[in-house]
């Protein structure tokens, strides 16, 4: 999905019927910092707001996934064309988590290894160190590289009003979490819980 394109079109059509980002906020019930992480291609509305958004601005579900206004001649092509761009997007989110899944066990493996070779190898403290070190090094990157692949890949939920959204870097690597949430802030209504890693919308 076009994120940039949705947002502006979004942007272009509440204009267009006179709303504020507020006005348009309050009808759905949401914050007008969802609005505007929409309008900047930050994010897309999740499924159980799309309705009401298309109401709200006078279009379709399948104009506002295609971006623009879908004459009714494109219409069932347009269709059939969203559709597999949301199957191809759940399918990359499952591959990233897998391979976010993988990349920590090998970093894991990888530095426990190491950790294993400079404490009961007989070797020159300059070789240990480096080794340490080097261990060190493997751990963060393979740690970063796992939370990049798993903060992409998909969304979390927020457990008090079920909003959809990708949390920032800092905040995803500060949270407690276990295999399946992260103690994260919903940026829609401010509260702080064990949020849900979803793969799919």
């Amino acid at each position: 999905m076009d994120q940039i394109r949705i947002g502006k079109f979004i942007a272009e059509s509440r204009k267009s019927k006179n709303l504020t980002q507020r006005q348009l906020a309050d009808a759905l019930s949401i914050s007008d910092k969802t609005i505007s992480k929409w309008e900047c291609g930050k994010g897309l509305p999740e499924v159980s707001l799309m309705l009401p958004l298309c109401a709200a601005l006078d279009i379709t579900v399948n104009d506002l996934l295609s971006g623009e206004k879908v004459s009714e001649t494109n219409y069932q092509k347009k269709a059939e064309g969203n559709m597999m761009n949301l199957v191809k997007e759940n399918e990359e989110n499952r591959k990233k988590m897998a391979l976010s899944m993988i990349t920590g066990t090998i970093t894991i493996i990888a530095v426990c290894a190491l950790v294993i070779i400079a404490s009961f190898i007989d070797l020159p403290a300059i070789v240990r160190i480096i080794l340490i070190v080097f261990s060190i090094a493997v751990g963060a990157a393979g740690i970063g590289a796992a939370a990049m692949l798993d903060i992409k890949a998909g969304y979390f939920q927020c457990p008090h009003c079920k909003e959809l959204f990708v949390p920032h870097m800092d905040e995803y690597v500060k949270g407690y979490h276990t295999f399946t949430k992260r103690r994260l802030t919903c940026p829609k209504c401010g509260k702080t819980g064990m949020c849900k890693h979803r793969v799919v919308r």
